[in-house]
């Protein structure tokens, strides 16, 4: 049972580091296409606003450029201006918990290898420090049959 239990655990960890990588760009690509889809449907909505009221000034659609894109920026960067933003602090934490997915996928399976690679050469030292005691002691009982 406990072979088993071993085997499947291996088999969750290269799965798991082999799909990392993956996880981590397609998570990159999915974010910045929701900011794509975002600004497009915010084009769309100013698009039809201007052509309904033609009075529309280019003073205005300046302020509502300036605004989406000081949305834009304080999404990205997670300081003071998230605060000032619309967005609900449920969301802020959307996002906090998606950057911490997106470093814990990249950064899992490199401490994993690391891991197991110091370990590997942790049991090979003490493989030759115990072949050297075992040296030492044949020694030791060779020069005490000899006397």
């Amino acid at each position: 049972m406990k072979l088993k239990f071993l085997k499947f655990l291996t088999v969750s960890l290269l799965t798991l580091i082999v799909l990392s990588p993956e996880l981590v760009v397609l998570s990159v690509v999915w974010e910045q296409h929701m900011q794509l889809v975002e600004t497009q449907n915010f084009m769309c909505e100013f698009n039809s606003r201007a052509a309904s009221s033609q009075n529309t000034s280019k003073t205005a659609f300046q302020q509502e450029c300036q605004k989406y894109a000081q949305d834009l920026v304080s999404i990205k960067i997670f300081d003071a201006k998230l605060f000032n933003s619309q967005l609900s602090l449920i969301q802020l934490y959307k996002y906090k918990i998606v950057d911490f997915l997106k470093w814990f996928f990249l950064l899992f399976p490199i401490c994993l290898g690391i891991l197991i690679f110091l370990y590997d050469r942790y049991l090979v030292y003490r493989a030759t420090v115990f072949q050297r005691q075992v040296d030492i002691l044949e020694k030791l009982w060779h020069e005490s049959i000899e006397q």
